[in-house]
């Protein structure tokens, strides 16, 4: 039950919060945590002997009574006939665990780091095979310490599965070195005797991790992080002081000190934790969108030129006049002005020439407004205007006949 409800804080607590982008370390780092440690229940092997101390006998132990002195001595005399050797378990209670590593991030996802940890559990229930099937509630704790040497990789999401949360999941694995210290007693056999286990040894060990870091919002290479941890031991080991104790006046003990194998450790831990990297410095920003130059507009402004004293249209012009048309439905236009001029002669000249002029530059816009019409240009968006000799293109002298000022201008409003 203990297991599965710190499994469901874990999920509880890894739910994605909204925060900044999420990061992958580079450079240098440094992470703490602590949290919930299970430690499942440990199975144990004595060799006991559990010869009387020689010349000794329970019946004259003062502060013992005969029947209890009977039962230790056909119990001991039982395993000592059989040469016994016990098999044990040693179930655990709530613990906690600690951990502070330095590490280095290759900017890929990968990490490596150096930990120390510290694990802590209390040890609440002792059974065994010998003093005919001995058991009893145990009071005293055990503890490993040591280190590691991990191997871990960040899981950017964004980078390979386009999905942008303010998480980075990570997996690891560690090897190290745990020793493991050991101190509790537990009263057996109709509590007349204390079992007391005491002693230190240590042994390779390996770890799993799977987690996630949070962004904290406003501070740089600063995270949270949330952690689900698998400790193994694996080379069993021998801890040396254990002895059983009877409980008498004068606190006697009855057996001589026998020596307890440990089998295989797990340790199952649930860690809320804290990791800074050093180089936190924003990314570079993206590269400027290159500027690509805006596509040329069609001309606004187009001239159609004449001959001499004539307002027909050439092979020429009417291609000029078709180009304007065409533009006119490409760009925004909201009218066309159509204003014709001519040179400053006239083929009536004197006083009628000025006036003759004006005429002619007027049939030239009507000539080119006609054209535009056919070209698919409605009428209504067509304004003409006749200036004659006003307004010339080119400057001249009287009475001369310049190319440049016989002409139509076709402006796109």
């Amino acid at each position: 039950m203990r297991l599965r409800a710190a499994l469901l804080a874990t999920a509880l607590t890894t739910t994605p919060v909204m925060a900044a982008m999420a990061t992958t370390i580079t450079g240098p780092y440094v992470d703490i945590g602590g949290g919930y440690d299970l430690t499942q229940t440990q199975h144990m092997h004595s060799y006991d002997g559990q010869a009387v101390k020689e010349n000794e006998s329970q019946a004259g132990i003062p502060g013992l009574p005969a029947s209890n002195a009977a039962f230790l001595d056909q119990t001991m005399q039982q395993d000592t006939n059989s040469a016994a050797h016990a098999r044990e378990r040693m179930h655990h209670g709530a613990g906690w665990t600690g951990f502070a590593s330095f590490g280095w991030g290759f900017g890929n996802g990968l990490r490596a780091e150096v930990e120390g940890a510290y694990n802590w559990s209390e040890t609440t229930r002792y059974t065994t095979t010998s003093y005919g099937g001995g058991h009893g509630k145990t009071d005293g704790a055990d503890r490993s310490y040591g280190g590691f040497v991990n191997v871990l990789y960040d899981i950017d999401l964004k980078r390979l599965f386009g999905i942008d949360v303010p998480v980075t999941p990570f997996i690891g694995v560690g090897a190290g070195y745990l020793w493991q210290t050991v101190n509790d007693a537990t009263p057996i056999a109709n509590s007349i005797m204390n079992v007391h286990h005491n002693g230190t040894n240590g042994s390779f060990a390996y770890q799993g991790i799977v987690g996630a870091a949070y962004d904290i919002p406003g501070v740089p290479g600063l995270q949270m992080t949330t952690e689900y941890r698998m400790i193994g031991q694996v080379e069993s080991f021998n801890n040396g002081n254990l002895g059983q104790t009877v409980i008498n006046a004068n606190n006697q003990p009855v057996t001589d000190h026998d020596s307890i194998r440990y089998d295989h450790r797990f340790n199952h831990q649930f860690i809320v934790g804290v990791r800074y990297a050093f180089n936190n410095a924003p990314p570079p920003p993206p590269p400027a969108p290159a500027i690509v130059p805006p596509a040329p507009t069609a001309a606004r402004t187009y001239l159609v030129f004449f001959d001499w004293d004539g307002a027909a249209l050439t092979g020429r012009s009417r291609e000029i006049v078709a180009e304007a048309a065409q533009a006119s439905t490409h760009v925004q236009t909201t009218r066309i002005e159509v204003n014709g001029y001519t040179d400053n002669t006239s083929a009536h000249p004197g006083p009628r020439g000025e006036k003759y002029n004006l005429g002619l530059s007027m049939r030239r816009a009507d000539s080119v407004k006609a054209e535009l019409i056919r070209d698919g240009v409605p009428a209504n968006a067509i304004d003409i205007h006749g200036y004659g000799e006003a307004h010339p293109l080119v400057a001249t002298g009287p009475d001369t006949r310049e190319p440049q000022n016989r002409r139509v201008e076709i402006i796109l409003h």
